[in-house]
């Protein structure tokens, strides 16, 4: 036999583990970017987040919420001094977490972003739980994405509706 049975074991372990990076990497319906990315032990892998400027999890819907900033400041021209990720919000009476806004730059918020994993369909449930965020940060912009589809719209607070835009502005459109 040409490897032990720890060897088998440990060959096995690696492959899985290269199946399980493939899957959370899956492409996406976005341009290619590179993306600083560490191994840990126990095959976790963690990818670095220039907007809150540390090391964290890479999971799929960070995979996404990644992908898809970087697609706004590297494609749209979005400031990346004005895009700020994850941070509380109430709502309701309870905290909540929003997943990213783009400030203009008067420190207005713009937009306000909402990420999927790729395995999570675009649901009346994703498109009601940014719409009670924004009961609070009242963006002009909302966008909602799971990597393979992308939803902007603009809102009309004057006629409480919004419109569905076909593309992402670029931020001098604003």
């Amino acid at each position: 036999m040409l490897f032990s049975r720890c060897s088998t074991k440990l060959l096995l372990k690696i492959y899985f583990s290269f199946i399980k990076i493939q899957y959370i990497l899956k492409p996406l319906n976005l341009p290619y970017f590179d993306f600083k990315r560490r191994k840990l032990p126990e095959n976790r892998e963690e990818i670095f987040d220039i907007y809150r400027k540390k090391w964290v999890k890479l999971t799929p819907e960070e995979w996404v919420r990644q992908n898809f900033l970087k697609f706004l400041t590297e494609v749209k021209n979005y400031p990346t001094g004005l895009v700020t990720v994850e941070r509380s919000l109430k709502v309701n009476r309870m905290y909540k977490r929003f997943d990213a806004v783009v400030y203009d730059r008067k420190s207005k918020v713009q937009i306000l972003l909402e990420f999927k994993s790729h395995e999570i369909k675009l649901s009346q449930n994703v498109f009601d739980q940014i719409a009670a965020y924004n009961t609070t940060i009242n963006a002009k912009y909302l966008i909602v994405s799971n990597g393979l589809k992308h939803f902007c719209c603009i809102m009309d607070y004057a006629n409480n509706r919004y419109t569905f835009l076909k593309d992402i502005p670029e931020y001098s459109k604003l």
